[in-house]
């Protein structure tokens, strides 16, 4: 018998190469000026507030009218999104297909806006081919609120102890160990693929 009847990835960091330095690379030269916009300006937290459900045209409105001498960059990073995803992470979806293809039911839990959850899908489809999929930004609840992870849980039907959670992110890992689920931190594909084939039967 299977230890776990569903897995959970994460996207971003996981599933998905995205970082605001791909892009930013290519705007700001200076390492130093680029390091200080991403974490002065466009900072991590007002990126989040996207991925809760803010709007991207409220988002550059807002933050422009408090720096608008980078008006442009900021902008860039609606506009140019895609050029910050370097591409799916080629291992990790050899693994995530291995499991359609044992007919292991596979689930999303993504810190994601909304809009751009829909670009997303369009450039890789594997994104839209989960048995279920919760996006942040369409909740209003990022991770590791664990009120995300039971919706999750809830809205799938999903027994917590025989679920398999992924992420990058220690914080997230531990808010899906705070519930029950059988969580794990991705290092590689190596690794993950390790832990499943002791956790799954033939």
């Amino acid at each position: 018998m299977n230890e776990i009847d569903a897995v959970v990835f994460d996207v971003g960091g996981v599933l998905i190469d995205w970082n605001p330095e791909y892009l930013y690379t290519k705007l700001i030269s200076d390492p130093v000026e680029r390091r200080r916009f991403l974490t002065e300006v466009c900072t991590p937290d007002w990126n989040a507030a996207q991925d809760a459900g803010r709007s991207w045209e409220e988002a550059v409105q807002t933050l422009s009218a408090e720096h608008p001498h980078h008006a442009e960059l900021i902008a860039a990073y609606d506009l140019r999104w895609e050029e910050m995803v370097a591409g799916p992470i080629p291992e990790s979806v050899e693994v995530l297909e291995e499991l359609r293809q044992r007919g292991i039911p596979n689930y999303a839990l993504t810190n994601f806006s909304s809009e751009k959850w829909k670009v997303a899908i369009g450039l890789w489809p594997f994104l839209d081919r989960f048995n279920g999929v919760v996006v942040s930004g369409e909740e209003g609840i990022v991770k590791p609120n664990l009120a995300i992870y039971r919706l999750l849980l809830d809205r799938f039907d999903l027994a917590h102890e025989r679920t398999f959670y992924l992420d990058d992110r220690p914080e997230n890992v531990r808010a899906a160990g705070e519930l029950g689920m059988q969580a794990d931190l991705f290092t590689g594909a190596p690794s993950l693929r390790r832990r499943l084939d002791g956790l799954l039967a033939d």
